[in-house]
């Protein structure tokens, strides 16, 4: 007799407990803008503890345009400011184009820790813990841009296109940079380690920045080699940016970049969402 008051009892206690669980309203489901902005806001406490992180949008930029302006500048172009207003658009590409791959290093340094295993368990719109990382990642790349630009008023650039033209070029270039960002976002998910993606990011970067139009004009590079440069799109982006500062871009131009980036963010992000759902 005793066990069955107990166990009565211990029903009635369950019950009631359900009854209280069940009655009380659950949280309103987030927003995709409120757990994108969410997530951008953990990455900027990221940085926030970590400063070192801006290195790369702040020191490296500086020592990237110093070095080239005056390195090649007097064997070039026969001046370093001449050779300045040809290789600061440029430059700018190469560095903000190069500094994307953290965006994958970082989620994969998140996936090794299990901390996304947390996020997917949670009631929110899948994407936003990668959108929120590429939001933030595009104010770094706004910041190297400003500190770039910034310092090549300083040494004497002066873009034809003015004011207008500036903002038009960065904001082209941070859509493209946006775009190119989902394709490290992607090998972050496949690649096991930070090293090796590292690796593979660089195997494709540097051929795609330095085999360019950054430095030279492609008309001085041999035939075969030409043909690769004008294809390449880093040398489409820096036409565009360089042609928007100097108030000599077409419409052309502008839109081979608009097409690419689309069509990078059609193959890599959809990629990259089934990947993260099925990793």
């Amino acid at each position: 007799m005793n066990n069955q008051s107990e166990t009565k009892e211990q029903n009635g206690a369950d019950a009631k407990l359900l009854d209280a669980i069940a009655s009380s309203k659950r949280p309103d489901r987030p927003s995709a803008l409120s757990s994108s902005l969410t997530f951008a806001k953990r990455a900027m406490l990221r940085i926030k503890h970590i400063p070192e992180q801006l290195f790369d949008v702040t020191v490296f930029p500086i020592i990237f345009l110093l070095m080239f302006t005056y390195l090649f500048g007097g064997a070039i172009a026969g001046s370093t400011s001449e050779y300045l207003q040809f290789l600061l658009p440029g430059i700018l590409v190469m560095t903000v184009a190069q500094i994307t791959m953290y965006t994958g290093i970082d989620l994969n340094n998140d996936i090794r820790k299990g901390i996304f295993d947390r996020f997917r368990t949670l009631p929110i719109w899948l994407p936003s813990a990668l959108v929120g990382a590429l939001l933030v990642d595009t104010v770094r790349y706004s910041i190297a841009s400003a500190i770039m630009i910034g310092l090549g008023f300083l040494l004497g650039f002066r873009p034809d296109g003015g004011f207008i033209g500036i903002i038009q070029a960065v904001a082209l270039m941070l859509f493209f940079c946006f775009s190119l960002s989902w394709i490290w976002t992607t090998l972050g998910l496949i690649m096991r380690s930070e090293k090796s993606l590292m690796m593979v990011s660089m195997m494709v970067l540097f051929p795609l920045t330095f085999v360019s139009n950054v430095f030279v004009d492609p008309e001085t590079l041999p035939g075969w080699l030409e043909k690769f440069v004008d294809v390449n799109p880093i040398s489409l982006l820096v036409t565009a940016v360089r042609g928007l500062m100097h108030g000599t871009a077409t419409l052309e131009q502008i839109g081979w970049v608009l097409f690419v980036s689309v069509l990078i963010m059609a193959i890599f992000a959809p990629l990259t969402m089934y990947l993260y759902r099925k990793k």
